[in-house]
């Protein structure tokens, strides 16, 4: 056990005191394990060191020596990107851009020029980045624990201690934490870190959708996770969203049975995606590039619901030639080669900002220039797009649908809808925006099918920012008002005789998944790791079960009465 682990257990709570308690969080991925507790490594304190201004002839040795240590830091974030794929590739490179970012890392050379410490010019940049950050909230609040990171791996690496992080365990444990960094989540062994909970974070945050992909359960928003030290032995229920301290061994190694003998029954699930009873339901997978979808090739998925393309656009000073995406649809395409594959434009801005696209700076982000609004401003990107998208499916001759992210109104679905036909692509419209949502009849009069984003439905929904851990349970895709308004767009595609898919989170949830079907949606887009269990669990009830589930569900009033509802018809 490390220093820092040995720290955390001296000044919490007695584990005596703790035994038997049961901590209550936002559930995110499903499955029970039983394991020992282990934390993150953090930095000593140092406070005590000396306070000491750098003589006037070795500033600039010290500037060369902090900028170094930075370089160092973002190399390694993009060497283990190198080594990752889909989200955790992606949240690597963004966080490497982040650690060479120009705005905290100027401040910080200004201090080390005035005479700071190249480490108290870190921290004090870093302080003062932390609370802009958090005073914009929002999407940019998310970055404070990034920036936190990237601050604790340079200062380590200045000082030439051992890199802060999470530690490798030599036995299956459970990783808690007050909040976890892209870094952290991006490199977790799935055999020996086997469960993950957090006091922070809500349930569309990095570690959340890390969790999903590595496909090990996890409960975010813990009240009182804190106070477990190191080495405690824990139950962690991603299904109900709990964690028992020190819980009655035989009890808890039984349920960890009975979650595996579940997971083994699902592993043999081979699709395609159906009730028991033969009503049909896609089970389709997300995915971020090639790589992904390769691997997700393996899994009985139907197709791609959601592939991402935020990945080839991100972290360039320019944007990609046609023929540059073309390559990179085109591997996704032939991955799935007589699939049904999903492309979703652009989804930048707001907390994934386009270098080459003018971003203004705005108050508010996640309410700004994201998504489909990109195009207002940069009509071009959007037709080498489309044109790029037309071109992977000639190639492939797998022909994609594509659909337009933050869709507000049925003149924005006509005008992408028009445009897209003209590549000869079938069109579609991501549902996120309320507004979308309740017009969702007009807007398919433009548009052929129509995929629901439950994370931002959620956010936009509830008015909760969906990094918030202190407004997790606004943002759960369990909200009755949420479901009321997937289920107007069900109803709409119903009636147009169009489909209506959920690539959100919410489909990573077996029980919600059902729920989903009740209502009306014809596909459900998850992480490949979740694929199995959806169609598992769709395949073990009936499509009147699904119905009956839906509609207790949408007489409830709380997101923990609506769970409790579906359980009692489907379990």
């Amino acid at each position: 056990m490390g220093f820092c682990n040995l720290v955390h257990m001296t000044s919490s709570p007695s584990l005596t005191s703790l035994a038997g308690t049961v901590l209550h969080g936002v559930p995110v991925v499903a499955g029970v394990q039983y394991a020992p507790v282990i934390r993150p490594g953090k930095l000593p304190d140092l406070s005590d060191d000396p306070v000491v201004e750098i003589p006037d002839d070795q500033r600039e040795a010290e500037r060369e020596r902090l900028v170094a240590a930075v370089e160092t830091v973002a190399a390694r974030l993009r060497e283990r990107a190198a080594h990752a794929t889909g989200n955790a590739s992606e949240v690597l490179n963004a966080t490497a851009a982040l650690a060479q970012d120009r705005g905290w890392l100027s401040v910080a050379e200004k201090r080390v020029n005035e005479g700071a410490p190249a480490v108290r010019a870190i921290e004090a940049a870093i302080a003062q980045f932390v609370d802009m950050f958090t005073k914009l909230g929002g999407l940019m609040a998310e970055r404070v624990t990034d920036l936190r990171d990237i601050r604790d791996r340079v200062i380590a690496e200045l000082k030439g201690l051992p890199e802060p992080g999470v530690p490798l365990p030599d036995e299956p444990s459970i990783l808690c934490a007050e909040d976890l960094a892209p870094a952290d989540t991006a490199g977790l062994d799935p055999t020996l870190v086997v469960a993950l909970a957090t006091t922070f974070g809500g349930p569309t945050s990095h570690t959340a959708i890390i969790a999903r992909q590595l496909g090990i359960p996890c409960i975010v928003a813990v009240d009182g996770l804190d106070d477990v030290p190191a080495g405690a032995m824990v139950l962690v229920d991603g299904t109900l969203g709990t964690v028992t301290v020190s819980p009655d061994e035989a009890t808890a190694r039984e349920e960890v049975a009975g979650a595996q003998r579940a997971a083994e029954e699902a592993a043999h699930w081979a699709g395609p995606g159906a009730t028991s009873d033969g009503h049909a339901v896609s089970v389709l997978v997300n995915v971020q590039d090639g790589a992904a979808a390769r691997a997700a090739r393996e899994t009985p998925a139907d197709g791609v619901g959601l592939f991402r393309t935020e990945l080839c656009f991100l972290n360039t000073d320019t944007e990609p030639t046609v023929e540059e995406q073309t390559e990179i649809y085109a591997e996704v395409l032939e991955a799935f080669a007589g699939k049904k594959v999903v492309i979703r434009t652009l989804d930048a801005g707001s907390d994934k900002p386009l270098k080459f696209a003018g971003h203004p700076d705005e108050a508010n982000p996640a309410l700004g220039v994201r998504g489909i609004r990109i195009a207002t401003r940069n009509p071009g990107l959007l037709e080498h797009q489309l044109e790029a998208i037309a071109a992977a499916g000639e190639r492939t001759g797998n022909p994609p649908w594509v659909m337009a992210p933050m869709i507000a109104t049925a003149e924005e679905a006509e005008s992408f809808g028009t445009k897209a036909r003209s590549y000869g692509l079938t069109p579609g419209v991501m549902i996120e925006v309320p507004a979308a949502a309740l017009l969702a009849d007009g807007i398919l009069a433009h548009v052929d099918f129509l995929s629901i984003g439950t994370n931002d439905l959620a956010q936009y929904t509830m008015a909760a920012d969906r990094m918030s851990a202190d407004l997790a349970t606004l943002t759960d895709p369990w909200q009755p008002a949420v479901l009321t308004l997937v289920a107007m767009t069900a109803k709409a595609g119903a009636a147009a005789g169009k489909p209506v898919g959920v690539c959100g989170e919410a489909a990573a949830d077996p029980l919600l998944a059902c729920v989903l079907t009740g209502l009306g949606v014809t596909s459900l887009s998850a992480a490949a790791a979740a694929v199995q269990g959806v169609g598992a669990k769709l395949s073990q009830v009936t499509w009147q079960q699904c119905r009956d589930a839906a509609q207790a569900v949408l007489s409830t009033r709380s997101a923990l009465d609506a769970r409790a509802a579906a359980q009692g018809v489907l379990s």
